[in-house]
């Protein structure tokens, strides 16, 4: 089996994902700047909670080559992506402490300690395909909308965003981390058991970026 296998075990919750409203407000130029502030102080909190599942997958590693895996996502995460976004925050306003002390919201809370403790109970496989839904999907949903003849590039304040995961970095990581994880699927039979439970895992970890992105329009209505 490989990812695309797990996409299609979970194809309506896939596209309730990568074409929520949320995604498309914001190409459109439409979404609340309410809905993306919380959104934005929840991204910090999850990315601390992803840079824990990836020192995890060193800790459920069994050889010094699979402990070398997630390094480089690791210290991307610590060194370059949260201090991206924390400057990328400052521009909306927001402080790192601001995000530091800004209590997890429901959807924040359940998506990530299911990754941990998917990992947690499981082996670095079962992590792995926890925590693929977040980047293949951004990629998948950063494609779309620089193609989007709706995507509005002039005077949309999220226009940074869009380019940010439809960049070439960005996509290029994130083909990287689909080799990985096809190697790791390489040798599974779809219709196992252990298949099944992976389509299972990696459904679940959709159907929770789909709440993350619905929190974030919740949040614009309270």
């Amino acid at each position: 089996m490989n990812h695309q296998d797990l996409i299609n075990a979970c194809q309506q919750d896939w596209g309730n994902y990568t074409q929520h409203t949320f995604v498309t407000l914001l190409a459109k130029a439409e979404l609340n700047a309410k809905a993306y502030l919380h959104y934005l102080k929840q991204d910090f909190l999850f990315l601390k909670h992803y840079a824990r599942a990836y020192a995890l997958a060193i800790f459920k590693s069994n050889t010094l080559e699979e402990m070398r895996e997630p390094l480089p996502g690791l210290n991307a995460l610590l060194n370059s992506e949260m201090s991206h976004h924390i400057e990328y925050c400052s521009k909306w306003g927001l402080t790192e402490s601001d995000m530091e002390t800004e209590p997890e919201d429901f959807g924040t809370v359940c998506y990530t300690r299911y990754v941990l403790d998917t990992g947690m109970a499981g082996d670095r496989i079962d992590l792995f395909a926890a925590l693929a839904p977040c980047a293949i999907g951004y990629a998948e949903i950063g494609n779309q909308l620089a193609n989007w003849d709706e995507t509005k590039r002039e005077g949309n304040p999220y226009k940074s965003w869009i380019d940010l995961y439809s960049g070439e970095e960005f996509q290029s990581g994130v083909q990287d981390t689909i080799e990985r994880l096809n190697h790791m699927l390489n040798e599974i039979p779809l219709h196992s058991q252990r298949g099944q439970r992976l389509c299972e895992i990696f459904k679940t970890a959709t159907r929770m970026e789909v709440a993350f992105w619905q929190q974030g329009l919740n949040a614009s209505t309270n």
